[in-house]
């Protein structure tokens, strides 16, 4: 019988994957730092292996994160206070997962660079006149 994640250890290993892209840091770095292998790193981003809280904080620390980050827009189960977590939309969660592809991380840090508020509006309206014709096909 295979074993499903919990959703919430997904998460918050999904937040730790897109820190971590979003530093620059590979698996095997986090790794060392933690004194860890790479290996570990990709059960923790999977969701497969929990991350207990004292791991949780050097995670943070060593991302230069408040632990706060990897709960945000987390799910939260049936009849559980709410504590600051909110049920994370369809919108959400296809936003972070799209951040968290190589194509949307690289985007997303050209986009970043680019300083002219216009020149961004103009990516914006091309993008999305690109997504338009694209659904239209």
């Amino acid at each position: 019988m295979t074993k499903i994640p919990n959703p919430i250890d997904r998460h918050v290993g999904a937040r730790v994957r897109m820190r971590r892209m979003l530093v620059g840091m590979s698996q095997e770095k986090l790794g060392e730092a933690l004194g860890l292998t790479f290996q570990q790193i990709q059960k923790y981003e999977k969701g497969a292996n929990r991350i207990s809280a004292s791991r949780l904080q050097q995670i943070s620390e060593a991302l230069n994160i408040p632990l706060a980050y990897f709960f945000k827009g987390a799910p939260v189960s049936d009849g559980a206070a709410q504590g600051g977590l909110a049920e994370a939309s369809a919108e959400d969660n296809f936003f972070s997962d799209f951040v968290m592809t190589s194509e949307g991380l690289s985007l997303n840090r050209a986009f970043a660079r680019i300083s002219d508020p216009k020149v961004r509006k103009r990516i914006v309206d091309l993008v999305a006149t690109l997504a338009e014709n694209e659904n239209r096909v």
